[in-house]
């Protein structure tokens, strides 16, 4: 990919991630599997945001719908009353701050974009889930992460046999992105779908083979925070796989990530600091 493709326009400002960013996610379901990413009132949920952004997060990932493996699925309605909701506190609060949706439905991200003005829709289904998404996203002219997955997050991990696992996602996020930018969705962020229809062992696979889908014509986020592709590994609990997570934070930079999706912006922020400094040092870019 040429570094002229590594560059995203949210809110009208467009930003270079030939230099990575990072996204701090929010969770307002009440059963996310993270316990710390739970918020009991407004105050901590808007004390949460400020210590993303005053540590460096460029991007808030709202999300009202769990999506974690075997999770049932919450109404619209509901979703679009809790995402709604959010919006009006954190907005209010942060008129500036660059806001992305996690959801899978194209009304909640009409909702969202029309009504608060976010930014980006990053949904964990490639439109396969509701296939007016592609159409509406274009329509509302936002950035959209593009991530791989099969079936839903009910029943997604039924579906980890492949032929050939990195080929396969690589071919869907190729195509999905040809349809998108025929549409005229220019910002497409390609997400290849950590733990979504994929064993362990898949998941440290596609880590290793991370670099190939720079060979794909956009930017890509990695989501591995926490996730039990570390704690049941180290086997531990999410809130002890902080550690893991840097450590394939650090993994994913190497591999082309420009953007990485975590509950611990902090810490993502120096890994990426570290590996802008491995990666310019000697050169006349070292600083």
């Amino acid at each position: 990919m040429e570094d002229s493709n590594l560059f995203l326009n949210l809110k009208g400002k467009l930003y270079d991630l030939r230099t990575p960013i990072v996204m701090g996610i929010v969770n307002v379901t009440p059963d996310s599997f993270f316990s710390l990413s739970r918020f009991k009132s407004d105050l901590v949920l808007l004390q949460r945001i400020e210590n993303f952004l005053s540590e460096g997060a460029t991007i808030i990932d709202i999300g009202g719908c769990s999506t974690r493996p075997g999770s049932d699925q919450v109404s619209t309605d509901d979703e679009m009353r809790l995402i709604s909701e959010t919006l009006e506190v954190v907005c209010k609060k942060f008129p500036e701050a660059v806001i992305s949706i996690d959801t899978y439905r194209s009304p909640v991200a009409r909702m969202a974009v029309q009504r608060y003005g976010v930014a980006m829709i990053n949904d964990i289904s490639g439109g396969n889930i509701d296939l007016q998404m592609f159409e509406t996203v274009a329509s509302l002219k936002v950035a959209y992460v593009l991530m791989h997955m099969r079936g839903t997050p009910k029943d997604m991990q039924e579906y980890t046999d492949y032929q050939d696992m990195v080929a396969e996602i690589m071919q869907y996020l190729s195509k999905k992105i040809a349809q998108l930018r025929l549409l005229g969705v220019h910002d497409v962020v390609i997400d290849p779908g950590f733990g979504f229809s994929k064993t362990l062992e898949q998941n440290y696979e596609l880590m290793r083979k991370l670099d190939y889908f720079k060979m794909i014509d956009a930017p890509m986020l990695v989501g591995i925070s926490r996730k039990s592709m570390i704690y049941k590994l180290l086997d531990v609990v999410p809130e002890q796989a902080l550690n893991g997570t840097t450590a394939l934070n650090m993994l994913a930079l190497m591999g082309g990530a420009s953007i990485l999706r975590v509950h611990d912006v902090k810490e993502a922020m120096e890994a990426i600091r570290i590996f802008q400094a491995y990666k310019t040092a000697g050169t006349a870019n070292y600083k």
